[in-house]
């Protein structure tokens, strides 16, 4: 099979992820979990010929041969947006590729709670964050906030990704979007002149370093509104992350910023739906409140938990009780929510009823 069938056959059973590797059959991620395809496994020159099509553009070759692994969008005319991870293992190369959806769903489409979506894209500067693992939407939720924004305000949003996804048309608002070599050479230095770009929003692919986080501070600061993710399982947890990323002497002043710049957090977790009929999310939701504000201040950010616990009345909810929630309507198997739980024994006594 060339590379095109292959991602026919991906698309055919409904996969988010393709996996390929030199002498190995090609495997699948259908909601959520890996199956075999009902081919052959994928012979040495076959590989090197579907890597080396991927690579045909001069500047990725180039990449790919100084640091062995390269992340990059590929159209397949016909077919769709794939977001394509070449590396190597072993010796050879090794191909993990994601559809992109080409249509961009809205939040009731994703099953993502629009009230409080909608809440978050009204705000006007500060700093949200969307936190979940691999795979858990991450994008595809801020792809939903920014259609929203896009058909509902009238902003300039400047978008800054490697690579790439999801592509927006100019509705209400003004879109620009950045890709990581092809527009700019890094995130820090496309932050460093956003703010003379006269942005209402910037949106931020991923965080990885200090002197990226330190230029997102920067800018909210400026008076623009930051939206980027974080591979965390949630708030807190986040929060935790984003302070460690700075030297212990500064661990104070950069609690003092959050407390002041972050608006909340959304955190997701993907579950296999009872039915069957793909994976539903699971969601936890943080404002960041007078209270929560000072917990982060006072470096007491393990105790914020509680408060997401209780915070129901200001539109917060922990991932415990939306796995509840979703077992309750019978969307969700009580095992797989379980499983998903950050402490089953807690999940266990809320299923109950039961208060710790």
């Amino acid at each position: 099979m060339n590379l095109k069938d292959l991602f026919e056959l991906m698309c055919k059973k409904g996969g988010s992820d393709l996996y390929l590797r030199t002498n190995a059959i090609p495997r699948v991620r259908v909601n959520g979990k890996i199956e075999a395809m009902e081919i052959a496994p994928i012979p040495k020159g076959d590989m090197l010929g579907i890597t080396n099509l991927l690579l045909a553009n001069e500047t990725r070759k180039k990449r790919f041969l100084e640091c062995y692994d390269i992340d990059f969008v590929h159209v397949e005319p016909s077919v769709g947006r794939f977001r394509v991870n070449v590396f190597m293992q072993r010796g050879t190369p090794a191909i993990v590729a994601r559809h992109v959806q080409s249509s961009i769903k809205d939040f009731n489409e994703l099953n993502l709670p629009a009230s409080i979506m909608q809440r978050f894209c009204a705000e006007s500067k500060g700093l949200f964050l969307v936190c979940g693992a691999t795979g858990s939407g991450k994008s595809t939720t801020i792809a939903s906030m920014i259609e929203y924004i896009n058909a509902t305000y009238a902003k300039h949003i400047v978008t800054i990704e490697d690579p790439i996804e999801f592509l927006f048309q100019d509705k209400k608002s003004i879109i620009n979007q950045r890709e990581m070599e092809l527009d700019v050479q890094s995130y820090s230095m496309a932050l460093k002149y956003v703010t003379q770009q006269s942005p209402d929003i910037i949106y931020v692919g991923n965080v990885r370093d200090e002197p990226t986080m330190r230029a997102i501070i920067t800018a909210t600061e400026l008076g623009t509104f930051a939206i980027t993710t974080f591979h965390t399982i949630n708030a807190v947890q986040t929060i935790i992350r984003i302070v460690n990323f700075f030297p212990p002497h500064l661990h104070d002043e950069l609690r003092m910023q959050l407390s002041l710049i972050l608006k909340g957090t959304v955190s997701i977790r993907l579950l296999a739906r009872r039915d069957g009929k793909g994976r539903i999310p699971a969601i936890e939701t943080m404002f960041v409140t007078p209270t929560i504000a000072r917990l982060i201040r006072e470096g007491q950010i393990r105790e914020i938990q509680t408060y997401i616990d209780e915070g129901k009345v200001f539109g917060m909810q922990s991932f415990k009780k939306s796995l509840v929630e979703l077992v309750q309507t019978g969307l969700v198997d009580p095992q797989e929510a379980r499983n998903n739980a950050d402490s089953k024994d807690d999940f266990d006594l809320e299923l109950k009823g039961i208060k710790r």
